[in-house]
Order: structure tokens, then C-alpha cells, then sequence
């Protein structure tokens, strides 16, 4: 899934070097003029090394769960394996199954069960220090409550100190190994699998070739100054951002921009570090460095949006910091009464058991267990999740954001219409121009020869192929010299565009003209074309009373005939890279819950700052390590999926978090003796073996996550 990269990766260079320079509609100037009014499809596209970027960019403090995750793998299962003959020996286990500890085992169950409360139990009490020092009671402290209290009453209760009943072993040792596997289990679901500021760092090439006198020197773009000459070979990319000197090309700046079509940058014109010059060589002048680059001001956006997004609470945490105050409240008044009561001795135990007993097993794993059927069962359905909290968050979404250009539609260009001049067909028309392109590996020739074989033509055979930057390609067939291309091929031919052509325009579409002998004959319209999964994943969201917005850095015209046909309402067009995220800002500003889906590194800010980011699995891998949740297909109907998927996981949250803190509200006023008056209260043994139940049933329910249809196909409409 992630070895595809449609808008950062190219394909090798071919001979068929050329560039038809199509109109495409206005598109507005900004900062780094990243449109013009021509669109021109470049001929060569070079994929770029990625490897040892090391040095591009400071990745200092980005978290990575991964030794975290081997950290409780292995403790548990080590603590696992010393735990059996922990519980085996323990006497109060070994009473409730009817069994007798033999003699010399008696110290099997202190020993081991001191190794396990000081190896096993020390991420929960080197946690428990942590919420102390930050005054936010939690899980942690919440668990080393009940193992440091289980610990200290076993030894009483081993060195006959304290009542027999308040032997704990086994209970300690059961409780350390499940609050280890849901940990285990937690860290495993937040564990990161790539890193966005590495695979934006991995844009800028590893050398960079500076003009000195007479010769080019090799160095590193971190040597680069402002005002330095650099030579940027055909298919190389920019080292730093600057102004072209010398030269003219078609740069593909769709890794930075998104926009999917080339666009050409002659001297004088600004230009952006990582991006590639496809068909030509440039000489740049120098004018921004490091961090005032582009690029390093995406990579500060989504630094800065991930981690503002990172210090969302956890539900488990909030419950279990209500159970930590519950428990010593229950427990301090149940050693009030019972002392008041007169039986000291029983105020001990009560308090004793009420302690342990508020540490649910079942807690612990609550939240884990539902994360990690539902990842698995995400993951079946092509659906990445690498936080859980965008999982959590997805349920409360009320406005998705879509990215046009991959995500909407195909990102590759398709010919959407046909206009021919009589006597010729349409058909006719199509396979002259598939003719003159067949030899062109260019996105817009083999949208053309595509078209052609979709409609079962048979495409004649041509000689003579002749391309030319920037104003189209040509062939003999028949003794005929056919030529496609844009308005540059009209102008040589001293001839005029077809009436329909500015309709098309209107309409933001590329247009290229088919001349027959320097003889207009018919054109073609060519645009990104829409999925048709598109229509049905927006058709779905409005009926689920969702709002859907498109953004994208294309002309006005462009965003508002893909949005006409797809019903959305409500689109940014024309919209700079850096400004991505702030109209995120401005949706939540106005109050809205905001789930952003892209594919480029111009998405990851935005994808970022969005509340879910749901990145395109065959996208950039910024755009994959910039959101919470990845889509390995291009699907968009995946966004219900996901939908789906965080309401019924939340569900079972809600659903489990209830059984384990039920059995606390129940458990422990029982354990407590509130029902002591009436001759009943709870024995330990009896709430240990309610609190193991509790773990079966929330282990159970969550099981039943797995029967959710998270297949995209069911949100067809029946139309």
C-alpha cells in the first residue's frame, strides 16, 4: 500500500520529450505563482531518491511508541511466566480451588510475587509518580493503588501479621499480567508507523550543484546560500526555493501544490525547493534556505498541528481517575465505620479489599481490547488506523473536507469530450489523435490513446514522430502530417480554435486542437476525471446529515464544475499550500468537527490540524504520516467506513467502561459491608472471582465488534 505514490513519485524518462501547452482556465497569482493561465503536460518525470535525508530537517521530538510497544511485550510475557507459579502457590487460590500449598512451597508465592510488584509493576508506579508530580490522577495511579496495597497486605498477611483473608498473591499477580497485556495492546495500536517530517525533508535532493565561475561544484543544499547559482538537470529536483535565471521548463509541483498538472516556469519566474524540472534544465538563483523555505514552512505546520492535536485526554483515563478518588473514599470511609462500629480489625480488612478490589482487570482492558479488534478489523477492510484517537473522533464528525485532485477525483487527466469538424467522426477524430500521441508516454497522450481503446478503435499506425516543448506533437499517417496540441500549435498553424472551446474553458478543462495539415479538424476536452465512487461516498455523508466541502488549489472554474456535479455546496478554490490549514481553522472556528482527506504533501497540514485526517493510501507518504487514519484505497466511500467503524467501536467503549466501573459501584460498597446489617458482605475470594468475570464479558463484547460490515460497496446508492 504505501510503495505508491501518485503524486510523489514519476515515471522514468523517455525519449518522446514534449509539452502541449493547454489552456485550463484562469488560475490566480500568489506568492510562488504556483499556477498559470496555460497548463502545459510535460513529457518526463523522474522519481527521486528518498534515502539518507537525514540531515535535511531536525526531527528532534517526535515520539515514536515503538519501544514502548517491546517494552510490555516483553514484560508480559516474562511477568506471564513467573505468574503461574505465583497463583498456583498462592494459599487464597489455592482455597478457593480446594487445594492445599505444600510446605515447602509457602514462599514460592511472596518471593516471585515481590519480583513481579517490583520488575512488573514498575511502569505502573514510575507512571503513578508522574500523575502525582502533574496533580492528574489516572489509570496508572489507579493501578499502582491496587498492586502496592495487594503487595504490602500479602506480606502481612504471609508474615501472619494481618488476617489470612488478605493474602493477595494471586490477585497481584493476576492483576499485573492483564494490566501489562492491555498496555501492551494500547501502545501497539499508538505505535507510529512513519514519519511526516522525514518524508518531507526526503522532497529536497541529497546534492545540489552550485554555479562557481566557470565551474559546478557538487554540495550539500544545507551549504547553499541566498544569492547562490545552482544547475537543476532535466528531472532533478530544486535544492532551495529561488528565481529561474536561465532556462525553461515544466516543473511538476504537484508533491508541493497538488495541482495536477505541470505548469511552466521561464526566467524570471519563482520556483520551489522539491519540486522537479521534467523536460529541461534550469539555472536558479537562490533566494530562500532552510527554514524560510516552502517545504520547511509545511514542516513547521504540521509539526505544530500534530502536536496540538496530541493532548487529547483518553476516556479510560477520566474514568479511571473518578475510580481512584471512588476507591480511597470507600475505603477511608469504610475504615471510619467499622472502627466506629467497634471491629478495628475488620475495618482493616474491609479497607484492604476495598483498595484492591477498585482496580478492575476489566478496566484495563476496556479500551485496548476494543482499539485493537477494531484496527485489525479496519485493517481488513483497507483501513489504517494509526491513532486511536482519530478513531474516537471520526463518530463526532460533522463536516468532511475533501482534497479534489486524487481524492475526488482520479488525478490523471481523461478525454471528456469530443468535437469533431465534418465530415470526420468523433470516433475518426479520436484515433487520428491516438495516432499522432501513441509514441508520447505523456499523462495527456495516454489519456488520449486510453480513450481510444476504451472505444475498441483501431489505432493506425504512424511514422515521423515529432515532438515540441510547449506547443504539441505530430506525425505522418497517411501522407499526412496530424498534429495535436495547444494554443502555441493554433498560433504556428495561423489558425482559429473551435467555438466550443470556450465553453470548455469556462469549465476549467485542458483543450487541445487536432490539425490535419495545419487544418483545425477538431478538438478534444480533457479534465481530472471523477470517481464515480465520489458521487455515491458525498450522496451518503448528506444523508447521514454530514456537510461535505472540496478544497483545492485550482482556478475557481475548475473547483466549481467538479463540485456542480458531485452536489457539493460549499468549496475552496484557488487555496495557496500554507493557507490548507488555516481554512481548517476557519471550519472549526465556526464550531465545526472537521475530517480532512487528501494525498499530497500540500494535505499534510491541513490533514494534520483537522480533528481526523484521513489520508489516501496511494497518496505521499507526508500525507500518510500527517494523518491519524490511512486508506489504502482510493475509495472515497472508505471515509463512511471509517465513520462506521469510530461509532460502533465508541459504542463498545461506552459499553465496556460501564461493565467495569458497574462492577466497582456494585463490588465495592458490597466489599465495603454496606450490607453488613443484614448479615451479607462480600467475601474477597468472591469479588476476585466477580472481578475475572467482568474481564470475560468486556473480552466478550468486544469480540462482537468484529461481525461490522466496514466494506465500502454497502454505501452504493441505489441509483
Amino acid at each position: 500500500m504505501m510503495a505508491q505514490h501518485k503524486k510523489h513519485s514519476e515515471p522514468a524518462p523517455h525519449s518522446a520529450q514534449h509539452t502541449h501547452d493547454a489552456h485550463a482556465g484562469d488560475h490566480p497569482q500568489h506568492r510562488h505563482e504556483l499556477r498559470d493561465v496555460h497548463a502545459e503536460h510535460d513529457a518526463t518525470h523522474v522519481h527521486g531518491e528518498h534515502a539518507a535525508h537525514g540531515d535535511h530537517a531536525d526531527h528532534a521530538g517526535h515520539g515514536d511508541h515503538s519501544g514502548h510497544t517491546d517494552r510490555f511485550r516483553r514484560l508480559f510475557w516474562i511477568m506471564l511466566v513467573i505468574a503461574v507459579p505465583v497463583v498456583a502457590a498462592s494459599p487464597m487460590f489455592a482455597m478457593i480451588l480446594g487445594y492445599d500449598v505444600p510446605g515447602w512451597a509457602q514462599w514460592v508465592a511472596p518471593a516471585l510475587g515481590t519480583v513481579m510488584y517490583v520488575w512488573g509493576g514498575t511502569p505502573f508506579l514510575t507512571g503513578a509518580a508522574s500523575e502525582i508530580r502533574s496533580r492528574k490522577p489516572g489509570m496508572m495511579l489507579l493501578i499502582a493503588l491496587a498492586i502496592t496495597v495487594a503487595f504490602l497486605a500479602s506480606w502481612g498477611a504471609s508474615l501472619g501479621l494481618l488476617h489470612h483473608e488478605l493474602e493477595f498473591w494471586w490477585e497481584l499477580a493476576l492483576l499485573i499480567v492483564i494490566m501489562l497485556l492491555g498496555h501492551w495492546i494500547e501502545m501497539r495500536s499508538l505505535a507510529q508507523t512513519t514519519s511526516a517530517l522525514d518524508s518531507l525533508a526526503a522532497l529536497l535532493p541529497d546534492q545540489a550543484e552550485r554555479v562557481e565561475g566557470e565551474l559546478i561544484v557538487t554540495v550539500s543544499p544545507s551549504d547553499l546560500g541566498v544569492g547562490d547559482v545552482v544547475v537543476v538537470r532535466p528531472g532533478g529536483r530544486l535544492p532551495a526555493d529561488g528565481i529561474v535565471i536561465e532556462g525553461s521548463a515544466s516543473i511538476d509541483e504537484s508533491m508541493i501544490t497538488g495541482e495536477s498538472a505541470p505548469v511552466r516556469r521561464d526566467s524570471g519566474d519563482r520556483v520551489i525547493a522539491g519540486t522537479v524540472a521534467t523536460d529541461s534544465g534550469l539555472r536558479v538563483e537562490v533566494t530562500a534556505i532552510g527554514s524560510d523555505t516552502a517545504l520547511a514552512g509545511i514542516q513547521k505546520l504540521v509539526a505544530d498541528a500534530q502536536a496540538s492535536s496530541s493532548r487529547a485526554q483518553r476516556l479510560a483515563d477520566r474514568a479511571a481517575a473518578w475510580l481512584f478518588w471512588f476507591a480511597l473514599g470507600a475505603a477511608a470511609i469504610t475504615a471510619i465505620v467499622w472502627t466506629i462500629v467497634g471491629a478495628p480489625d475488620e475495618a482493616v480488612i474491609r479497607a484492604i479489599t476495598v483498595l484492591v478490589i477498585a482496580c478492575p482487570h476489566a478496566l484495563g482492558l476496556a479500551i485496548p481490547l476494543v482499539v485493537s479488534i477494531a484496527t485489525e478489523r479496519a485493517a481488513r477492510a483497507g483501513i489504517l488506523v494509526k491513532d486511536r484517537l482519530a478513531l474516537e473522533s471520526m463518530r463526532t464528525v460533522d463536516t468532511v473536507l475533501f482534497d479534489k485532485t486524487g481524492t475526488l477525483t482520479k488525478g490523471s487527466p481523461a478525454v471528456t469530450a469530443i468535437e469533431a469538424v465534418a465530415p470526420l467522426t468523433p470516433d475518426e477524430l479520436l484515433g487520428l489523435a491516438a495516432a499522432a500521441e501513441r509514441d508520447s508516454e505523456h499523462p495527456l497522450a495516454r489519456a488520449i490513446v486510453r480513450a481510444a481503446h476504451d472505444r475498441d478503435l483501431t489505432i493506425p499506425t504512424s511514422t515521423d514522430f515529432f515532438s515540441s516543448p510547449a506547443v504539441g506533437v505530430s506525425a505522418l499517417l497517411a501522407g499526412k502530417r496530424v498534429a495535436v496540441g495547444g494554443p502555441h500549435l493554433l498560433a504556428d498553424a495561423d489558425a482559429s480554435e473551435l467555438t466550443v472551446a470556450d465553453s470548455w474553458r469556462a469549465e476549467g478543462a485542458i483543450i487541445l486542437h487536432v490539425l490535419v495539415d495545419q487544418q483545425v479538424v477538431g478538438g478534444l476536452r480533457l479534465a481530472d476525471e471523477i470517481r464515480e465512487e465520489s458521487r455515491q461516498a458525498v450522496d451518503a455523508l448528506r444523508r447521514d446529515g454530514v456537510e461535505v466541502v472540496m478544497i483545492t488549489g485550482d482556478a475557481k472554474a475548475v473547483a466549481q464544475h467538479v463540485a456542480a456535479q458531485l452536489g457539493i455546496e460549499r468549496v475552496f478554490a484557488g487555496v495557496r499550500p500554507e493557507d490548507k490549514a488555516s481554512r481548517v481553522r476557519q471550519l472549526q472556528s465556526e464550531g465545526r468537527s472537521v475530517a480532512m482527506v487528501g494525498d499530497g504533501v500540500n494535505d499534510a497540514p491541513a490533514l494534520a490540524q483537522a480533528d481526523v485526517g484521513l489520508a489516501i493510501g496511494a497518496g505521499t507518504d507526508v500525507a500518510i504520516a500527517s494523518a491519524g487514519v490511512i486508506l489504502a484505497s482510493d475509495d472515497p466511500r472508505a471515509v463512511l467506513s471509517v465513520m462506521a467503524l469510530s461509532r460502533a467501536s465508541y459504542r463498545k467503549m461506552r459499553q465496556n467502561l460501564w461493565w467495569a466501573a458497574g462492577y466497582n459501584l456494585l463490588s465495592v460498597p458490597l466489599a465495603a459491608g454496606v450490607l453488613a446489617p443484614i448479615g451479607f458482605v462480600l467475601p474477597m475470594s468472591v469479588g476476585a472471582v466477580l472481578m475475572s468475570l467482568s474481564t470475560i464479558v468486556v473480552a466478550l463484547n468486544a469480540q462482537l465488534l468484529r461481525r461490522l460490515d466496514l466494506r465500502p460497496q454497502r454505501f452504493r446508492t441505489s441509483s
